[in-house]
């Protein structure tokens, strides 16, 4: 079975409810359903092996997604944002694709010689193109090939076949269980696993699926108004940037309720920040990775509400956690081959049908038994709660000692004169590694070193404290959020003593 069974089954069970887009688009899932299969003929005309989505968010992203899967090859949704040679060299290692892309970025691709749509020739064309027959697909056929950002490494391509992607989503998703009107505003691009995990959740519980191309705060808070959002989600990077516009504001957003965030590290200052702006909206932290299909572990509505209004120390620190796992998937901590209690740091394995752990050209990582390596440091508490703690190759070794570097920054940040940071190991000849923090300053605010220095002594330990502090204007992070730890290594190692 494809993934086109979701919705195939959300047509069935209400065929004239809006999936996707604006109201004045008027894309029910009868509507959607009709355009893939339009679309599908259209790629089986052609004669591509995959196809290539290379765009902004839009309803022309889900619609070649279940385009691809009824028609049996695999899609890629590709970073348009690349550099023209590193996108011209994605879609090279592709099988034979038929490239659908935005005009804006239809010179990036024009000379790659291959079949190229269009976006909007491609939504035209799938509403008039004649039914064919189509193949069988069988579940165990790739679906989604996604590219890793590829900031250290060349990117490789996680292979997501159709049983992955939906054991992920019936596992976790009742269908139909969204209420009438009720809409969710995605603002992850198409090319990172949540923004296909949304497609298929959304659609599968009939919750009209809305997109913003091109996020700014302000843009954000509007559409989420004017189109009576209930449902949102956010990196975290994003959310900081929405407090900011508040400006400690209450927003005007009676629809909304449930933020959903996830893809890179939340840092538990701006999460206090947004429980306290946002009172009636349920929060919910969703932790995956490409190669386990998207989420695998969450921290729910009642998890934030009980850890914010806690005493309890333990309690209070699961805002920190990414929840527990969810049905169907099994996690393991374990340091080398030592499977560690609870409460002790190690790597995360995870298994489950969801992941698949497999990369095109290489094969599966996938140990025997099926447990897949993270590379995420992390610790499990006796109830399940999982802290993912940071990348096995961001842990600092200070004389010996692990340090996570999360913890050191969330200290940081609730100095009133930081407004971001990151903290990164360098290489020191007494101690192995040191600390240096990379701080930017909250506006208007004027950070003295050693003021910064004493702030985390006094509330972690001298083996903890940055040994070098520097300020700059802005962090480097990816377009989904996630901090370039290694270009900031990079800046230090290679510049010039005392820069």
């Amino acid at each position: 079975m494809a993934i086109t069974l979701l919705l195939d089954l959300a047509e069935s069970m209400d065929p004239e409810r809006l999936a996707v887009g604006l109201r004045q688009e008027e894309i029910t899932a009868q509507r959607l359903s009709a355009l893939t299969t339009g679309g599908a003929a259209l790629i089986a005309a052609s004669g591509a092996r995959s196809v290539a989505f290379i765009g902004v968010n839009s309803p022309a992203f889900p619609v070649a997604m279940f385009a691809a899967a009824r028609a049996g090859v695999p899609i890629a949704p590709l970073n348009y944002r690349l550099a023209e040679g590193a996108l011209q060299e994605l879609v090279a290692r592709l099988d034979a694709p038929l490239v659908v892309v935005d005009e804006a970025y239809l010179p990036v691709v024009s000379g790659c010689g291959v079949p190229v749509l269009v976006t909007s020739e491609f939504m035209a064309r799938c509403a008039t193109e004649p039914a064919v027959d189509l193949p069988d697909v069988d579940d165990a056929d790739p679906a989604v090939l996604l590219f890793t950002s590829g900031t250290t490494a060349a990117p490789k391509c996680v292979v997501l076949r159709h049983q992955n992607l939906q054991s992920y989503v019936l596992q976790t998703v009742e269908p139909g269980s969204a209420a009438e009107g009720d809409s969710a505003l995605v603002s992850v691009p198409t090319y990172h696993v949540a923004g296909v995990g949304t497609v298929l959740t959304n659609v599968f519980a009939g919750r009209r699926l809305l997109y913003l191309p091109n996020f700014t705060p302000r843009s954000w808070l509007d559409l989420v108004r004017q189109e009576e959002v209930s449902f949102a989600m956010l990196v975290p990077t994003m959310l900081a940037r929405i407090l900011d516009e508040l400006g400690g504001e209450v927003p005007d957003l009676p629809a909304l309720r449930t933020l959903a965030y996830g893809g890179a590290r939340m840092p538990q200052p701006v999460l206090e920040r947004a429980l306290r702006a946002f009172p009636a909206v349920d929060f919910v932290n969703a932790y995956g990775l490409t190669e386990t299909s998207s989420t695998i572990a969450v921290l729910g509505p009642e998890d934030h509400r009980i850890a914010f209004s806690s005493d309890d120390p333990a309690v209070r620190a699961r805002l920190g956690s990414v929840g527990r796992l969810i049905p169907g998937m099994e996690g393991q901590v374990r340091d080398f081959d030592r499977v560690v209690p609870a409460g002790e740091e190690g790597e995360l394995w995870v298994r489950g049908e969801q992941v698949s752990g497999e990369y095109e050209g290489q094969g599966s990582v996938l140990d025997e038994a099926g447990w897949f390596p993270t590379r995420d440091r992390a610790r499990m508490d006796e109830d399940g709660y999982v802290f993912v703690l940071g990348r096995s190759d961001d842990v600092i070794i200070r004389g010996g000692e692990n340090i996570a570097p999360a913890e050191v920054e969330d200290v940081l940040l609730r100095h009133p004169g930081v407004a971001e940071v990151a903290v990164i190991g360098l290489p020191d000849e007494e101690w192995g590694e040191c600390l240096a923090a990379v701080v930017v300053p909250a506006t208007g605010a004027a950070c003295d070193v050693e003021e910064l220095r004493e702030w985390v002594r006094s509330r972690l330990r001298s083996a903890k404290t940055p040994d070098r502090i520097v300020f700059r204007g802005e962090l480097p992070h990816t377009d989904t959020g996630k901090l370039l730890r290694r270009k900031l290594y990079s800046e230090f190692t290679t510049a010039p003593a005392g820069s």
